[in-house]
């Protein structure tokens, strides 16, 4: 008997698809609202140091039942241990920049890090992109710039830091690519105790001894990026990704309500209208690199495969 896949329950798996989509972008931003409160008292260094403790806690018996060769005996270490430095890079950025920014403008400058990859793979990938992707990107850019606002009240050094942070980022995405026959718990483990690592070197130099309850807060930076890893990737597993990647972008609202409610900032005019333009950008990017993939699977289907 041959298995198939009723309407039905495709349509339950696209649901569930978006929910958990949704689950995943929310525990990002709690996770980036909770690094912006604790960034205040204490070093980033003890953030990544600590948030990557407790994220190897419960990646530990993950590795152990997949087998420590398995997990961490890679083909292509170099380019891992440069992701690993892309994002320690990022986060660190992210949580510094976020010291002195409203936590949606330093989210909104990083939506920008798909335009950035686009931009980036046709020197790195030796990929193709056509003129309407290049549109997007220098409309989303100006978006950027327009967040930035250069030439009213810039606070320049955070602002920057952001915008390093983002680069950072995008070449982790591409190197993410470039890695995409290692598994995903190789990818996890790696960056997660290579950023402890990291972090944890500066230890020595930088600690402050914090409260029980600050230790249970920075130990929830790993827990919930953990676990939102883990629902945005299984989101992906049940939904097309043209379904569910654009409620990543629910991230931003969220991060609107917390910086209201929590900091007491509300959005200016400019980061709502900059917001618009990253976020059309990249979701604009995004459904026309479907459409040509399509595209192209059509095309060979026609031409014929194997056995045809």
């Amino acid at each position: 008997m041959i298995a198939s896949t009723t309407p039905s329950s495709a349509a339950t798996d696209t649901r569930l698809g978006i929910l958990l989509m949704l689950l995943g972008m929310s525990l990002f931003t709690v996770n980036d609202a909770l690094g912006k409160w604790l960034v205040a008292d204490y070093p980033v260094a003890m953030l990544l140091a600590i948030r990557s403790l407790f994220g190897a806690m419960l990646l530990v018996p993950l590795i152990l039942r997949e087998g420590m060769r398995s997990v961490f005996a890679v083909k292509r270490l170099p380019l891992h241990l440069l992701r690993v430095g892309c994002v320690a890079g990022e986060v660190a950025c992210f949580y510094w920049a976020v010291r002195s920014l409203p936590l949606a403008n330093v989210m909104t400058i990083y939506m920008a890090a798909p335009l950035i990859v686009t931009a980036l793979s046709v020197p790195l990938l030796g990929e193709k992109v056509g003129w309407r992707r290049w549109a997007a990107v220098v409309v989303g850019f100006a978006g950027v710039v327009i967040v930035l606002n250069p030439t009213g009240q810039f606070d320049a050094v955070p602002s920057l830091v952001a915008l390093f942070g983002t680069l950072v980022f995008s070449t982790g995405l591409i190197s993410t690519r470039l890695l995409r026959d290692s598994s995903n718990l190789s990818l996890v483990s790696f960056q997660t105790f290579g950023t402890g690592l990291l972090g944890g070197a500066a230890l020595p130099l930088v600690w402050v001894p914090p409260p029980g309850l600050d230790f249970l807060l920075l130990g929830a930076l790993g827990v919930t990026a953990l676990a939102g890893h883990a629902a945005m990737n299984r989101s992906l597993q049940l939904s097309p990704a043209a379904v569910v990647v654009p409620f990543q972008y629910v991230s931003i609202i969220w991060a609107v309500v917390l910086d209201l409610l929590v900091w007491g900032t509300a959005p200016t005019l400019r980061i709502i209208v900059g917001a618009l333009l990253i976020i059309g950008s990249g979701l604009f990017v995004f459904h026309r690199e479907q459409a040509l993939n399509r595209g192209a699977a059509a095309e060979a289907n026609a031409s014929g495969g194997p056995g045809a």
